[in-house]
């Protein structure tokens, strides 16, 4: 690959100036809307969610948003398919960079952290195993910290009481972490000499063994680096582009709409945690427009995108502003131990919520659940029989 394929010194500033100052003062508009907003977390507690689905429709896949929504809450209605869990894997980097500081992503220790964390997918559909991978990616030991001292510590606990059942449960876990941890080893090390040669073959199928992504992902920081100069809005546009014109990433094309969102955030147009969903405006431009084989197409389609996401999350606002003014006429003057004023501020938190989701937070049965999300008068969302959700959208 050669050096520095990406040009910096050819944009089309004058043809991109208007559409990004639009962009810019939309941006700022909605950032300034969401801090001072009441539903401003629920707000962006939603846009994590759909960002995270428009993210898998740009690349080729459909993840519905009720499907992605109970896979986060552990309510799945089926067994998870391997699009889900990548979504569910964009939605926990999001959280993850919005917990961070702004400088954090585009960090080496960022990037570095971020990476690891995208291979995650590619070891499967995710079960239990690699449910405990996940939380150590993100820092939570599974099972609560049980079982991390290995075969050491089960021998000093098998001693006391070997016919205890709780044993078998520690038992397992350990076997759980050292699969998970094995499987880890084994992503991080895709092209490691001396593997077998069946090894090699699994990973020629999934990897292309000639892609050197470190080199990719330096020269893509090198133009990011050069892209300082430039208007923050447009810093991100460029990088954005060029990450999709380097290839950096073999599996992971939506890490760097996500690193475009933190450079967004870094240059202060969001700040506290709202991370831009960059994807849920560029869904909204044809793909041929996105994917143009001129840059300065594809560039005014980012753009573009970027002007959406704003229009689309400030009408998003006003919507929710809505409903939640609705709602609160129908509980004023309930009594106190009504749950309806609980329930409000569930639904306006979540996306969607189940009778299950409602039952455990409130404190009531399913039943009662489905009665009270009838009175208030939320809108059912899936359609289904069964493991009903609903929404005020």
């Amino acid at each position: 690959m050669n050096s520095m394929r990406y040009d910096l010194a050819k944009l089309p500033i004058q043809s991109l100036l208007q559409p990004v100052t639009e962009a810019t003062a939309a941006l700022c508009r909605l950032d300034e809307r969401i801090a001072r907003s009441a539903v401003g977390p629920g707000l962006l507690e939603r846009q994590n969610f759909a960002d995270a689905c428009a993210s898998l429709w740009l690349d080729g896949e459909l993840v519905h948003l009720e499907d992605l929504v109970l896979h986060d809450a552990g309510a799945d209605v089926r067994a998870p398919t391997h699009e889900l869990t990548i979504a569910r894997d964009v939605l926990r980097n999001r959280r993850r960079i919005t917990t961070q500081p702004p400088a954090w992503a585009l960090s080496p220790d960022g990037l570095r952290t971020l990476r690891r964390a995208q291979a995650e997918p590619a070891l499967g559909p995710l079960s239990r195993d690699n449910e405990g991978v996940a939380d150590e990616i993100d820092g939570e030991p599974p099972g609560g910290g049980e079982g991390r001292g290995g075969e050491g510590e089960r021998e000093q606990r098998g001693g006391a009481n070997e016919s205890d059942p709780d044993m078998s449960v520690f038992a397992e876990i350990d076997a759980i972490i050292a699969r998970s941890s094995a499987a880890i080893e084994e992503a991080k090390r895709p092209g490691r000499v001396g593997a077998s040669g069946r090894d090699a073959d699994k990973k020629a199928l999934v990897y292309d063994l000639d892609w050197d992504e470190d080199q990719r992902l330096e020269e893509w920081r090198d133009v990011v680096r050069q892209a300082q100069e430039l208007p923050p809005v447009l810093a991100a546009i460029v990088a954005l582009d060029s990450w999709d014109e380097l290839s950096v990433s073999q599996h992971a094309p939506w890490l760097g709409r996500l690193l475009a969102a933190a450079l967004l955030r870094q240059a202060g147009i969001s700040t506290g945690g709202h991370l831009v969903a960059l994807n849920v405006g560029l869904k909204t431009i044809p793909v041929d427009r996105r994917r143009h084989r001129y840059r300065d197409t594809r560039l005014l389609a980012i753009a573009q995108g970027f002007l959406a996401t704003a229009e689309i999350g400030l009408k998003e606002h006003d919507r929710l502003a809505l409903a939640r003014t609705m709602m609160e006429r129908k509980v004023s003057g309930r009594r106190t131990s009504s749950k309806l004023p609980e329930l409000v501020e569930l639904v306006m938190a979540k996306p969607l919520v189940s009778s299950g989701m409602v039952a455990e937070t409130l404190g009531v049965t399913q039943q009662a659940a489905r009665r009270i999300v009838v009175e208030l008068g939320l809108r059912e969302m899936t359609g289904r029989g069964r493991f009903r959700a609903w929404g005020v959208l």
